[in-house]
């Protein structure tokens, strides 16, 4: 028996002296750094932009270094391919300008003893003049109002499942289990409430676009928010994720599911399923009865300016790149917002009257189009995921008080530091 046990303590301090051998470096050994010329990243129309291009081995500019290059239009093919070789490890490479607003990106690599480095750059120029491409239903509110009144006749039945393994001193977790749109459809969530006992603000937050689990988020809670994060497929976030792995397999493309049918599209339920998820957290005897706050990023960046139009309830939001945004920019020569349905890989089968028709009902800019009230919004011009262009398209189109966060540097990510801005002025709006 003692010989097991030292068998399996050797094996354990075995494997970890493997694994800290083998940790993988947190910096590049050869890196990009791309200094766009002028600070803020913007430049008006016309306007010839440039970006100087260092290429860094152990943080010293790397002499000789050649740098192939690629430029053009956001998200399109490339307009001038070229090679630069850096003498000293640091050159200038211009991008040209756009003829209208909207955005250029520089992809540039670098080959170094047989191992490819490499990085981009978005520009923006005059993008706070970025108008849709989508155009507006002219029953686009008429069409939501009627969706919303037959969604509301279905009861909530709402569930509740104590977690205690997610619960923390401070917070109480569970898992909501409702009736969505139609009898039988649910949709699950985290319900995370202060332990405390008193009136609070509650907080939604939809998700990010995929079919994966998920864990509840108390941050909020701590903060002093009631917040439900909820799952938009009807699948408890509970399952582990080897099945959701086979589910998301066997779902596909949900962004996809019924585009030619207007009254059935597959995000009716999602979008509808936000309400409903509204409609629990204003039936809670904590709620303070005033202030319902909506946010998210990507997918839930979408789904939060959609809450923050379909429910008048809402009081502010805060969206981070939002997707979903102007997706028919692609057929006017420019990026269209996630899920790029009429981007290269999907055009040939999405460019159709009845799928178009469709869009127009669902396209986020439509429903920024109707916000009345206060938001804070921030993106980053380097995301592919959900372009600048798409969002500009969108926040350009709000009416309501905004307030704007950029940070040109990011992708489809953000910074600590644009969490806790966005959490100050969320609190800023309590009433």
């Amino acid at each position: 028996m003692k010989s097991v046990l030292l068998s399996l303590v050797l094996a354990f301090c075995v494997a970890g002296s493997v694994a800290a051998q083998v940790t993988p470096a947190p910096i590049k050994l050869v890196d990009f750094v791309l200094t766009p010329g002028k600070k803020d990243w913007k430049y008006a129309v016309g306007e010839t932009a440039s970006v100087q291009v260092t290429v860094l081995q152990y943080g010293v500019p790397l002499d000789s270094a050649v740098v192939a290059y690629e430029l053009g239009p956001e998200l399109l093919p490339a307009e001038k391919k070229g090679t630069l070789v850096l003498p000293k490890g640091t050159g200038t490479i211009s991008l040209g300008t756009s003829r209208q607003p909207g955005f250029r990106q520089l992809q540039v690599k670098t080959t170094v003893k047989g191992k490819t480095y490499s990085d981009e750059v978005k520009l923006a120029f005059s993008p706070e003049k970025i108008t849709p491409t989508v155009s507006l239903p002219g029953d686009f509110t008429q069409f939501w109002d009627s969706a919303k009144a037959e969604a509301a006749k279905v009861p909530m039945d709402a569930r509740l499942t104590l977690l205690p393994q997610y619960s923390t001193p401070t917070v109480d977790v569970y898992l909501v289990n409702l009736q969505n749109y139609k009898p039988g459809q649910r949709l699950y969530g985290f319900l995370s409430k202060p332990k405390k006992e008193g009136k609070y603000p509650v907080l939604f937050s939809p998700p990010g676009a995929g079919i994966k689990p998920s864990a509840p988020f108390t941050t909020y809670a701590d903060a002093g928010y009631i917040s439900f994060t909820t799952e938009i497929h009807g699948i408890s976030p509970l399952l582990d994720a080897d099945t959701y792995k086979n589910i998301s397999n066997a779902f596909g493309d949900y962004w996809m599911n019924k585009l030619d049918d207007r009254d059935n599209y597959y995000y009716k339920g999602v979008y509808l399923g936000c309400v409903r998820a509204i409609d629990f957290l204003c039936s809670l005897p904590e709620w303070d009865g005033r202030n319902v706050t909506v946010t998210g990023g990507s997918q839930g960046g979408a789904l939060t300016i959609v809450a923050a139009a379909l429910d008048k309830r809402v009081t502010c939001l805060a969206a981070f790149y939002p997707a979903l945004c102007d997706i028919t920019g692609y057929l006017h020569g420019r990026a269209g917002g996630w899920p790029h349905m009429l981007g290269p890989r999907y055009a040939a089968i999405n460019n159709t009257p009845a799928k178009l028709r469709t869009i127009s009902y669902y396209d986020v800019v439509n429903f920024a189009r109707q916000l009345t009230v206060p938001g804070f919004y921030s993106w980053g011009y380097n995301d592919h995921t959900c372009p600048p262009t798409s969002v500009y398209a969108a926040v350009n189109s709000i009416r309501a008080p905004k307030t704007i966060l950029i940070t040109p540097i990011t992708g489809h990510w953000r910074f600590e530091e644009t969490n806790a801005e966005s959490l100050q002025w969320m609190k800023s709006q309590l009433k």
